[in-house]
């Protein structure tokens, strides 16, 4: 059997028109790990990094990329966001982020949540570049993994 995808018909893709549904509540969490130096980890937690706040300004990226999400995805739906919680966890070589939104919408909102988390942890890295580089300008250790929807409410 073949997969069906929503968004396209006819070998034409499409917005899904959702206009005869419902507003629900609606929250969704993404999560992903950025690796980074035990240096520039350091840093980060004892707030040394040389452009400033860097878990503060991520955090503001992950808010704004939520915010976002209907002009870098095509298909996506613009949704009410309800509000956005961006958390970190610091773990053995890595930070995590965690974003989780809130929406009173037609449809899911784990694309927010997933570009959310996605900013954050690409702020994170531009934040701290400079000290992530190796001589030849390279990000030998420098990774982010694990970019998942870790869970989805609905009709709470």
């Amino acid at each position: 059997m073949d997969p069906e995808f929503s968004h396209i018909k006819d070998d034409r893709v499409y917005m899904v028109d959702v206009t005869a549904k419902p507003d629900v509540h609606r929250e969704a969490t993404a999560q992903g790990r950025i690796y980074l130096k035990e240096e520039t980890l350091q840093a980060i937690r004892e707030g040394e990094a040389v452009k400033g706040n860097v878990l503060a300004t991520a955090r503001v990226a992950g808010v704004m990329a939520v915010k976002s999400t209907p002009a870098l995805i095509p298909m996506c739906h613009p949704l009410p966001v309800g509000g956005v919680d961006v958390d970190f966890t610091h773990g053995d070589g890595f930070i995590e982020a965690s974003v989780t939104v809130r929406t009173y919408g037609k449809t899911g909102i784990e694309m927010e949540a997933l570009t959310g988390v996605s900013v954050t942890l690409l702020t994170i890295w531009d934040m701290v570049k400079s000290a992530e580089k190796d001589e030849n300008g390279q990000y030998p250790s420098t990774r982010i993994e694990g970019i998942i929807v870790t869970e989805k409410r609905k009709g709470f």
